[in-house]
């Protein structure tokens, strides 16, 4: 239950919450403060203001990534304007739903939605073996763009893509269903997967999920099969393949096991 909640606690997206709640009581004593030393009202928007102020500082201190500094500053703004709209509870909750079914356990895996796009596709297509049939797996495949782009070029190899936010599952699924693609596409985390089934393995995660993935690839994958990450290498660790899909775009990096 302790490792649980350590490991809950170094979540960034817990981080976050934590840090907006004591900027609310921190920018609640500064307001009481400068009542009582100038004896003037601080606006709603100013309030606001300084809490995006105090997590963005707080948010700096504790080195999480630079696009919560953003979300940081933004997020008491924005959600004094959304009140000030007096929209319907239910648009609220249809929202936090939506993005529910698409982030899912984000906060945990520090993996958020990453779409690659068609010129990632071609060159993972260029990278795979030719000469005989295989197997990819796409872990996040996200809206499953790759297995069902490869499933069209190759019909004799086989492609699947497992997926753990239900949005992107279900959206991937029926594509295949409706496109009659034999691309497959599995809802759960690619952890509890073996990659030892598999001749390639195609990841676009975060930087922080690399380190992980790379253990597990050392003990499952097969002597002559293919590690390829879209956009994040692996620390110290050299790949043996780079390739750039497009100019000025994020590197498509390949290791041989």
């Amino acid at each position: 239950m302790a490792r649980l909640f350590r490991s809950s606690f170094q979540a960034p997206a817990v981080q976050a919450l934590i840090i907006q709640c004591i900027s609310f009581l921190l920018t609640l004593l500064l307001i009481r403060s400068i009542w009582i030393l100038a004896d003037t009202q601080v606006s709603i928007v100013l309030a606001a203001f300084l809490q995006g102020m105090i997590a963005a500082i707080l948010t700096f201190w504790r080195r999480l990534a630079p696009w919560w500094l953003l979300i940081q500053l933004l997020f008491p703004g924005a959600l004094i304007a959304a009140l000030s709209l007096s929209l319907p509870p239910g648009i609220f909750l249809a929202l936090f739903i939506f993005f529910l079914g698409l982030y899912w356990t984000a906060f945990r895996t520090q993996v958020p939605f990453y779409p690659s796009g068609p010129a990632a596709w071609e060159s993972v297509a260029g990278l795979i073996p030719a000469d005989r049939p295989i197997r990819l797996i796409d872990i996040g495949s996200g809206l499953g763009g790759l297995v069902l782009n490869l499933a069209a070029r190759r019909p004799e190899s086989e492609f699947a893509g497992i997926e753990l936010a239900p949005l992107p599952w279900l959206a991937s699924w029926l594509r295949a269903k409706i496109g009659r693609s034999r691309g497959q596409f599995m809802l759960g985390d690619y952890m509890h997967r073996n990659f030892a089934q598999y001749d390639v393995v195609f990841a676009y995660l975060s930087p922080a999920a690399m380190p992980a993935l790379w253990e597990k690839a050392r003990r499952e994958m097969r002597s002559g099969t293919l590690l390829i990450s879209y956009e994040f290498s692996i620390p110290d660790v050299a790949a043996d393949i780079l390739v750039i899909p497009q100019a000025d775009g994020p590197t498509l990096y390949a290791w041989r096991f």
